[in-house]
């Protein structure tokens, strides 16, 4: 299986929002972004069976962006195990939810995103920027492991 990790667009900032963190969107300039990320990977041609993203908003809102670019609306679910706190046992058991999968993109936060490929991939330290995405090809289920084929930084995406 191939795993995208990509992290959420620019949002507003934490200290700056007065209302629920799950609630605070992407910017203006973050969706734009996405939106040029989003045209860069449908030219890649990621062979995506499904986008399963964090439900707070500025996930949320990323993986929609893609999603509808990729003409993969219909194959956009939310899942709570990606909100912050994800982890690697969490990752586990959303591989077992869509074992037939052969790429599967995974939209959320920092710095559960860094933490979890670090530890697939055997340690190290992984830095997952806002709007950037990561592949990992997972080489066992059993134990879980993967190997880090690429992470590209937002900057390079657009």
């Amino acid at each position: 299986m191939i795993l995208y990790f990509l992290r959420h667009g620019q949002a507003g900032l934490h200290e700056e929002w007065k209302g629920d963190d799950g609630l605070r969107p992407l910017t203006k300039q973050g969706m734009k972004s996405m939106v040029k990320s989003a045209d860069l990977f449908a030219d890649l041609k990621l062979g995506l069976d499904l986008i399963v993203t964090s439900p707070l908003a500025r996930a949320f809102q990323t993986a929609d962006i893609v999603a509808d670019r990729l003409k993969l609306s219909e194959q956009l679910i939310q899942d709570e195990r990606l909100s912050p706190g994800f982890g690697i046992e969490d990752l586990a058991r959303i591989l077992q939810d869509h074992a037939q999968a052969k790429a599967l993109m995974l939209v959320g936060h920092e710095p559960d995103f860094s933490l979890t490929i670090g530890a697939l991939i055997g340690g190290g330290r992984v830095v997952c920027k806002k709007g950037g995405l990561a592949r990992v090809d997972i080489i066992s289920t059993d134990p879980l492991q993967g190997e880090l084929v690429w992470l590209v930084p937002p900057k390079l995406i657009a």
